[in-house]
């Protein structure tokens, strides 16, 4: 049987507090999620589809895009949070690139939760398995206030 979403659940505000920790997701690097992921957010800079580019600015391949790094922020905020979440802001700092063939490894943490409102910060942490900390920053949601 295939699921659909509403085979999903959405988190409401009653079901978060501040500390709670998200799972943590790994992602693998390959060079087919680098490229695409700057094609298909339209960075045409070479370092992030050719090699050779990448290399003369002194890194081993291409390296992903900053837009790359927030979709999957935004992506590992939602995932754990429910379709009807809605992504208000993302804001990410950058640290190690991102080559083929490292693991990246998110890590989250409710850092804040209005009620009132709906709005729910977490905290996100992106660390690949070679050079550490590849992105970091928050992503603040939308949560329906019920079920």
């Amino acid at each position: 049987m295939s699921e659909t979403m509403s085979d999903y659940k959405t988190l409401t505000c009653a079901d978060v507090a501040v500390g709670d920790k998200l799972p943590p997701l790994a992602i693998d690097i390959t060079t087919s999620l680098v490229v695409c992921g700057a094609l298909a957010t339209r960075d045409f800079e070479p370092v992030h589809h050719n090699k050779a580019a990448a290399v003369a600015t002194g890194l081993p391949d291409v390296f992903m895009n900053i837009l790359t790094s927030q979709g999957l922020m935004a992506r590992y905020a939602t995932d754990w949070s429910g379709p009807e979440a809605v992504v208000k802001s993302v804001d990410l700092r950058l640290g190690a690139p991102n080559v083929p063939g490292m693991v990246m490894t998110m890590t989250g943490a409710v850092t804040a939760v209005d009620k009132t409102s709906g709005l729910v910060d977490v905290a996100v942490v992106g660390e690949n398995n070679i050079w550490g900390m590849h992105m970091q920053g928050s992503v603040q949601l939308a949560l329906p206030q019920e079920a």
